[in-house]
């Protein structure tokens, strides 16, 4: 299934390379930086905060203009000021006001990033679209029959204290804009795949547009000698193309751009093939290619353009909205399910010896390694921490509350708390043990591109285990088709899609012929 995505995504943009290309996927390595350079991790280590989203940013400034506009409205012309209750003409006026000063704040582009940050302009700018708002209520006020009731008195309590408030707010948006840029939070982190001169070329290009917010971080190529010097346009290699997924297994950044010519299909399908499998934006640079490609698969920074290839999941907004979906979930089923949590705890504790929780090593978001909390299913003097033998059917090792557990998925109840905490989302690819092996390969080892599950956090439930793929895995088809349904909901995700997954995991959790 990997090997025909991986086509499917090259197809809109490289048709000839999903053909010809035969060679497998390479699935990346586990979490280890022990190849890279000490240059590549010099690097990496310089890279480890997380960035800003400037469309988070832009659309939070957006919620704190429209609460004071409102907030402010509502106190000037209604009990705050005048006594007055809130009329029509008063909810009508909020209304035509948030309307109003969402376009022409739009409109002024007080929410691009180069305009926050310089606080001249944008108060300038937010002076005007402010006194426009305003010049349209006056005029629908005098010759549009309403607002009536409303005094004009209010209209200009309500215009000077909302712009006081506007500007107060915006200088202090200034403020924290201009400290995140310093701090290299408001950028996009790129690597450059290619080197030489097409490299060169593009990062001249890159560096000319004005306002840009692409930091380069470094350049990956497998070529070597005068074809791709160690330094391009003050850039250093930092590795290989198979450096650069390991490289980005410990480093903070956002997109990937291929500089290799379009035409070089082969080497780019393999390169693509290598890459796909990271949770970051992959776009290849057409700034050399006289080619003209549909809308839907093309972008532009500046001037430069670019085929988007492969999209970060779950970003910016879709990343929020996930993060509260698994709090708010996780929270009312830990004080649903406690009475049954504390049932198990005091089960597992009568029938034997050792601790009720038992913690295991498995793949995270990236392919970093997390503890994910467990009931003790196992005696504690036979546990398999390191998941180095697979549960069987009749498994000695396993208690009697250890089966039952196991069938119903309660062991898996603790791992709420790796979902409050941040390890795990409620919905998600089943986070795998580091260990996790089919007649004697690991996983990534008998599914080509199996690392590609890691581009977004591992949940407690999943598309494949209410499709029937949980319990035993012990033929490679088993794991092949647990990958097909991960990356089929990673590709198809959404809220609607999660609350689904939820619904249905109790009736598929009556499904126990694979589970032990």
């Amino acid at each position: 299934m990997t090997q025909n995505h991986s086509a499917q995504l090259l197809k809109d943009v490289l048709p000839a390379a999903a053909s010809e290309d035969k060679s497998q996927i390479a699935g990346g390595g586990g979490s280890q930086a022990g190849g890279l350079s000490p240059r590549a991790l010099e690097v990496a280590a310089s890279l480890q905060k997380s960035v800003i989203s400037p469309a988070v940013l832009s659309g939070l400034v957006r919620l704190t203009d429209i609460a004071i506009v409102a907030t402010i409205g509502l106190v000037s012309v209604t009990g705050g000021f005048s006594g007055q209750t809130a009329t029509t003409d008063v909810l009508a006026a909020l209304g035509i006001a948030l309307l109003l000063t969402a376009t022409f704040l739009q409109a002024a582009d007080c929410y691009q990033l180069p305009v926050m940050r310089n606080i001249i302009s944008q108060g300038a700018r937010t002076t005007i679209a402010w006194t426009l708002v305003f010049a349209a209520l006056l005029m629908i006020k005098t010759f549009g029959g309403l607002l009536d009731g409303i005094a004009d008195a209010h209209f200009s309590i309500w215009f000077g204290f909302g712009l006081a408030t506007l500007l107060t707010a915006r200088f202090a948006v200034s403020l924290f804009v201009r400290k995140w840029t310093k701090d290299g939070r408001l950028e996009r982190r790129a690597v450059i795949v290619g080197g030489g001169q097409a490299a060169a070329d593009f990062i001249h290009e890159v560096e000319s547009q004005p306002n840009n917010d692409i930091r380069i971080c470094g350049l990956f190529d497998d070529r070597k000698g005068s074809r791709s010097p160690e330094v391009v346009a003050g850039y250093p290699k930092l590795g290989t193309v198979n450096d650069l997924v390991e490289f980005a297994r410990v480093a903070r950044i956002d997109m990937l751009i291929v500089t290799i010519p379009l035409r070089a299909e082969k080497r780019l399908a393999d390169f693509l093939k290598t890459l796909w499998v990271l949770p970051v934006d992959i776009r290849l640079s057409a700034h050399t290619d006289k080619l003209r490609f549909r809308d839907r698969a093309s972008s532009f920074i500046g001037t430069v353009p670019f085929v988007d290839v492969v999209h970060k999941p779950m970003a910016d907004w879709d990343s929020i909205a996930k993060r509260a979906f698994d709090l708010v979930f996780a929270c009312l089923m830990i004080v649903l399910l406690a009475p049954v949590m504390v049932a198990t705890a005091v089960a597992i504790r009568m029938e034997s010896k050792g601790p009720v929780l038992f913690r295991q090593k498995r793949y995270g978001f990236n392919n970093e390694v997390i503890d994910v909390l467990k009931f003790r299913s196992m005696y504690h003097e036979m546990a398999d921490p390191l998941a180095k033998k697979v549960v069987t059917k009749n498994d000695p090792r396993v208690t009697r509350v250890g089966r039952f557990i196991r069938r119903t998925s309660i062991d898996e109840l603790p791992q709420l708390f790796n979902v409050v905490r941040g390890d795990l989302s409620l919905v998600g690819p089943r986070p795998h043990a580091v260990n996790a092996h089919t007649d004697e390969k690991l996983w990534d080892e008998v599914v080509d591109g199996y690392f590609a599950r890691h581009k977004v956090k591992p949940g407690v439930t999943g598309w494949a285990q209410i499709n029937g793929w949980r319990g035993e895995v012990d033929t490679p088809e088993k794991i092949e088709k647990r990958v097909e349904y991960d990356v089929y909901y990673i590709e198809n995700w959404s809220i609607l899609f999660d609350l689904r997954i939820l619904f249905q995991t109790p009736f598929a959790l009556l499904k126990t012929e694979n589970a032990y």
